[in-house]
Order: C-alpha cells, then sequence, then structure tokens
C-alpha cells in the first residue's frame, strides 16, 4: 500500500540553508555647499553632526561660509573634521549632496551623474524643468518634508512647525511694542490689565505651539479649525480646556472685533483656504496684528501679501500684517540645529544599512522620501502635477 506524503520527491532531498545576509557599513562623502536661495540662512548639518558622522568614518566637505548664517564658523567645521573649501563644483563632485533649499538647474548641472541629494522639495516653488534635469542627471533625491517617522508622521515638517509656532507669537510680541505702528501693549497678563486677546486658525502643530507659547505668557486663546478632531485632540494634548470652535463667519468675526493677535495656521491641500476676508479685518482694532504663517501656500487672510525678513510687515486696513514665508529661517541657528537632529541619524542608519540603496529597502520611512529614483520620477502626486511620467517605486526596490 502506497504511503501519501505532502511533499515531492525534491522536497525531501537535502535543501541549502538560507542564512541571513549580513548588512556590509559604507562609507559616506557628504557635500553641504553653501545656501544660495533669497533669505535661507540655516544649514542641514550642525559642527556636532559632523563631528558625529566623522567618528562614524565618514567624509564631510563643506562650503567655506556655509554655516556663517546659523552662527557656525568654517574653524567650527573644520575642527568638527570636515574639510572646509572655497571651491563650489569641488563640492557638488561628491556622491551625497546635502541642502536645506533644493538646488538650481546650475547647481544641478555641477553634480554628478548617479549622485544623491537629500534636501527639502518646496513643491509649490518647483518647475517642471527641475524633475526633468534630475532624471537627466540619474539623480536619486529624498526630500525631508516626505519623510516618514515609525508613528507616521512627518519629523522634519513637524520640527519646523514647531519653531513657526512659537516664533508666531514672539513675532506678534515684537510688533506689538512698536511706537509707530502698534499699540504699545505689553503681550501676556498683567495684574490690573486685561490679559492679551489672541485667534488663531488651525488646530495643527503650528496651532499647537502658538497655542502654547501664547497661554505661557497668560494669553486669552480662541481657536477655530473646521475639523472636530483636531480641535478635540489640541484640547486634550494641552490638557487643559481653551476656547474652541469650528469656523462660521458670525463667531469669528466677533472674535477678531476683540482680539489683539491673530495667527493664521491652517493648511490645505493646494491653496490655503481664505477664511478671513477684508470685511473682516476692516472690524479688527486700530493696531491689531497679524501674522499669516501659511503665507507660504497662499494664507488664510484675504489681505495678506508675501513679504521679507528685511521688510516684513506691512498695514492695511489699520492693522499689521506680517506675511514672511519662512519663518525658521528667522531663527537660523535653531531651525538648523532642529534640522541636524532629524537628518544626522538618517545619514548613519543610510551608512549601516550598506548605502541608500539597502536603506530604503529596509526602512519604509525612508523610502517614503524618495522622490526620483535614478532619474525616475516615483511621486504620484508631483507626476500629477507637473503632468510627468512616474513609476511606482515598490516596483523599482522590493
Amino acid at each position: 500500500m502506497a504511503i501519501y506524503s505532502p511533499f515531492s520527491a525534491k522536497q525531501l532531498l537535502p535543501q541549502e540553508e538560507k542564512l541571513e545576509v549580513q548588512k556590509h557599513k559604507s562609507q559616506l562623502f557628504i557635500g553641504i555647499p553653501k545656501e544660495t536661495s533669497y533669505q535661507e540662512r540655516r544649514i542641514c548639518l550642525t559642527p556636532d553632526a559632523v563631528s558625529s558622522l566623522v567618528s562614524h568614518g565618514h567624509q564631510v566637505m563643506i562650503e567655506s561660509g556655509a554655516g556663517v548664517n546659523s552662527s557656525y564658523s568654517d574653524k567650527d567645521y573644520s575642527e568638527a573634521g570636515a574639510e572646509v573649501t572655497n571651491d563650489t563644483a569641488k563640492v557638488f563632485s561628491c556622491p551625497i549632496i546635502l541642502k536645506v533649499e533644493p538646488p538650481t538647474l546650475q547647481e544641478i548641472a555641477m553634480m554628478n551623474h548617479e549622485a544623491i541629494l537629500i534636501s527639502a522639495i518646496q513643491l509649490k516653488t518647483q518647475k517642471k524643468d527641475f524633475f526633468e534635469a534630475l532624471s537627466t542627471k540619474k539623480i536619486t533625491a529624498l526630500a525631508f518634508e516626505f519623510i516618514k517617522d515609525d508613528d507616521g508622521s512627518y519629523p522634519a515638517v513637524k520640527s519646523l512647525s514647531e519653531i513657526a509656532g512659537t516664533a508666531s507669537v514672539l513675532i506678534a510680541a515684537e510688533l506689538m511694542i512698536n511706537n509707530n505702528d502698534g499699540k504699545g501693549l505689553l503681550f501676556g497678563n498683567i495684574t490690573g490689565v486685561p490679559p492679551t486677546e489672541v485667534v488663531i486658525l488651525g488646530a495643527g502643530t503650528v496651532a499647537e505651539y502658538a497655542v502654547r507659547t501664547a497661554l505661557s505668557l497668560g494669553a486669552n486663546v480662541k481657536v477655530f479649525d473646521n475639523s472636530i478632531t483636531k480641535l478635540r485632540r489640541l484640547q486634550n494634548t494641552l490638557n487643559q480646556r481653551i476656547f474652541t470652535s469650528t469656523i462660521h463667519d458670525k463667531a469669528l468675526l466677533k472674535a477678531l472685533r476683540r482680539c489683539d493677535v491673530a495667527i493664521g495656521a491652517m493648511r490645505g491641500k493646494n491653496r490655503t483656504p481664505i477664511v478671513v476676508s477684508e470685511t473682516m479685518v476692516e472690524h479688527m482694532k486700530k493696531g491689531a496684528v497679524i501674522v499669516d504663517v501659511s503665507i507660504d501656500t497662499g494664507g488664510c487672510f484675504e489681505t495678506s501679501e508675501v513679504t521679507t525678513h528685511e521688510r516684513p510687515t506691512f498695514i492695511k486696513n489699520n492693522v499689521i500684517h506680517y506675511c514672511v514665508p519662512n519663518i525658521p529661517s528667522r531663527y537660523s541657528k535653531t531651525a538648523s540645529i532642529s534640522i541636524s537632529n532629524i537628518i544626522s541619524p538618517i545619514l548613519i542608519h543610510i551608512a549601516e544599512d550598506g548605502g541608500i540603496e539597502s536603506a530604503i529597502r529596509c526602512n519604509k520611512g525612508l523610502k517614503n522620501g524618495i522622490y526620483n529614483y535614478h532619474g525616475i520620477l516615483t511621486n504620484k502626486p508631483i507626476a500629477d502635477w507637473f503632468n510627468l511620467e512616474h513609476r511606482d517605486i515598490n516596483l523599482l526596490v522590493f
């Protein structure tokens, strides 16, 4: 009688044992050029981060003066183990280029074929020829904004949003004391003096840190957002009850009439929705302050217009407007440390995984940051935005 076996004759033969292939650490050669974008004062790596990378056996080349606007000298980087050079082309010839702002077309031209670019992408300011230039050079590009953490959040975006939220209140406090335009008020709550009234539009990370800062100074805060979930999360995160409301014209206008400071901290998929009309601004107090943090995506006040760090404010309808798109750059050293804290561990992990190819196989969050893989566009929203062809990175890397 034949005995049935669930295995074939071939499967019953001795098989080779499959062992895990050990990862081989790779050495990174990182180039950090000087930022040339208007008003950009930050740098991706601090001297301490460079020292850590060098101690792990990596090389860092930095363009002379790249850290000056963040209060880091060439000597600081040299003592940390970096090679400092005045040759811009030499820096861009490094296998890995690290920048805060995305490179210009001229800078991409200086990069080697198959180089790796790690920078912000700032999609709203890009043009189609930027991605075509990356494709021609077969560059693998990774964007800070797209990198995900283990919990699904975006650490770089969140970190810079924390700075922008805190800074928005500090900026408003400065503008309130301006003898020419401001009302001469101290931001806060002094005995016998009515507290500062603050209206915040939005309930995300920027709003959360603006609320924290305003409350710590003793202000009365009112938060408006159309997402009850976000408002509830904000209440729970703050661990105290504050005034929250969905956005209704009548309630919002009532709050704006009484407030001393209004902060715009809203975001949209494309353009930020305008929730405060010019008519509402006309009803605000004379000398009140508007800080529109969301101006980089259009702004949520109808009266907002883009300003610069050199000329940050204008007055419209007797209200002071502050509408600088890149607020974290105002606090360049703090922002640089914050970015460095995110980027330096990523670089070390890339090296320990054996290079960028192995790293994006092992790390889904890092893979999410890739938008150009060896010249192939892999980000669908970018492809749709610029009418370009793209490939799913999961079909290229597996």
